[in-house]
């Protein structure tokens, strides 16, 4: 009698041992990702959920575009199992290091051939953190929101290349992000009815003002930096002649900046990108805040 106790005391804790060694399995089989911008990260955050180990260095406060990684964050983006690129010459310290080929995914490659050309742009500074141009390919790809779907489209495929068993998880985790990336593509679609002509504080708004069919006119000025008189000069020719009774921006703008545009008859509007990750809400809900934002334009 003793024996068989033993035996089931045994064979117990033989399960128990296992449902352990498969639930550490569970936890160790994970991707580890880099992203090279906040929506690459939160597509591969909303899609990979608990498979994924997200690897995302970057400040707050800096525009992932012209952020360069440390020798020891390229040591670490060298071994992880994906580097997520947004494509469209994003990043320029990506052609300054090497990565392994395999583990990197271009996620706009599906639509590359639709990249927007800039024929020339000014060089200039954000505060302290250097100069640098807008010149080349527009890369602010996801503010056309189909683009954006097609990126979170190859993140998931991916994923499911690097883990088929949790394959038929992120299916349903992107079509769960899908939705949502429709729904912001058909708003946006249903407000802009009319052809306002807008003009917006710097030149990324590209992929937007082409998918949404926004009379859009760029200038390269910053939120936190009040222009000079020369440039106040430019600018006024440049809105009288375009006829535009708004101004989009990546961020709120000082005061005596929008003090200075409402006497010119030009109202103030945040459409953040949405490069980096917000202080507050994320990808869905800050594209949503810019959506209830611009509907003001075209009223």
């Amino acid at each position: 009698m003793s024996i068989k106790k033993n035996l089931i005391k045994l064979f117990g804790f033989i399960l128990l041992s296992m449902q352990g060694l498969i639930v550490q399995a569970e936890i160790e089989d994970r991707i580890s990702v880099f992203a090279v911008n906040y929506p690459l990260a939160y597509f591969a955050e909303r899609i990979g959920g608990e498979h994924i180990e997200l690897y995302y260095p970057i400040p707050q406060g800096i525009d992932p575009a012209f952020w360069k990684p440390s020798v020891d964050e390229i040591i670490k983006i060298q071994q992880l199992d994906l580097i997520l690129l947004n494509g469209a010459d994003y990043a320029k310290w990506l052609d300054k290091v090497s990565l392994p080929y395999s583990k990197l995914v271009d996620t706009s490659k599906s639509f590359n051939q639709d990249f927007i050309h800039i024929q020339k742009n000014a060089t200039h500074q954000h505060g302290p953190k250097g100069e640098h141009s807008h010149a080349g390919i527009a890369f602010t790809t996801w503010l056309d929101f189909s683009q954006a779907d097609a990126q979170a489209k190859a993140v998931m495929q991916s994923l499911s290349k690097q883990l088929p068993a949790a394959k038929q998880q992120f299916e349903s985790n992107f079509q769960s992000l899908s939705r949502d990336l429709n729904n912001l593509n058909q708003e946006l679609k249903q407000i802009v009815t009319s052809n306002q002509a807008v003009l917006a504080s710097h030149p990324v708004y590209q992929y937007l003002a082409r998918r949404y069919h926004i009379n859009l006119l760029s200038v390269m000025w910053e939120p936190d930096a009040f222009p000079s008189e020369a440039e106040w000069s430019e600018f006024k020719g440049l809105a009288d002649s375009h006829g535009a009774g708004w101004m989009i921006w990546e961020d709120e703008p000082d005061q005596q900046i929008r003090d200075r545009l409402k006497g010119m008859n030009i109202q103030a509007v945040v459409f953040s990108p949405c490069m980096n990750r917000p202080e507050e809400g994320d990808f869905i809900s800050v594209m949503q805040q810019n959506i209830e934002n611009i509907a003001a334009v075209f009223r």
